[in-house]
């Protein structure tokens, strides 16, 4: 299973996405890419609740 996440869908205009096979993994990019292209270095768990909400499993 692989597991996908489009960073529009909580930062609306943005348009990278991601998807790779490992949950934890998934969640690093994100955080990786929110603070280099988006300026958040503390992922709040309001911010980690909003990321994990718009994950989606992909067959």
């Amino acid at each position: 299973m692989k597991f996908s996440l489009a960073c529009g869908d909580v930062m609306p205009g943005c348009v990278s996405r991601f998807e790779t096979g490992d949950r934890d993994l998934l969640l690093q990019q994100v955080a990786t890419h929110a603070a280099a292209d988006h300026g958040i270095t503390e992922i709040t768990p309001e911010v980690l609740q909003a990321v994990e909400s718009r994950i989606v499993a992909v067959a």
